[in-house]
């Protein structure tokens, strides 16, 4: 079982920031409103984690405090493609051994997220 069932990275512009992680991470989010919110929903499989990029006047962007890390299943692909898209990268790819790869990133919001690549 998890301990983290759902994640909201806040956003200024939800277009915009939609647009940064489907290029960055080369998916498709959905767009939903739930209790009066926009959403853009990550991909997830029946059992993982869920979660969202969110358009809330109740929630703001960061560069401080919790740091999330999305999966990155090519993450030279990945970093490759965040400039482009608006962002930068904060840390580049660095190996945790044997389960995996991470970096991180500062998204086109002012959010610093990172991204881990499992070995």
């Amino acid at each position: 079982m998890h301990s983290v069932t759902w994640f909201e990275l806040p956003t200024k512009d939800l277009d915009r920031a939609a647009g940064f992680y489907e290029k960055v991470l080369d998916l498709s989010l959905k767009r939903e409103v739930f209790f009066e919110v926009p959403h853009a929903i990550f991909p997830a499989e029946e059992k993982e984690i869920r979660g969202a990029l969110v358009k809330s006047d109740n929630h703001t962007p960061s560069t401080e405090g919790t740091v999330l890390y999305l999966r990155a299943t090519d993450l030279d692909a990945s970093l490759a493609r965040v400039k482009a898209a608006g962002g930068s990268v904060v840390t580049p790819k660095t190996s945790l051994g044997p389960i995996g790869f991470i970096a991180v990133i500062d998204d086109t919001e002012g959010n610093r997220v990172g991204l881990h690549m499992l070995a």
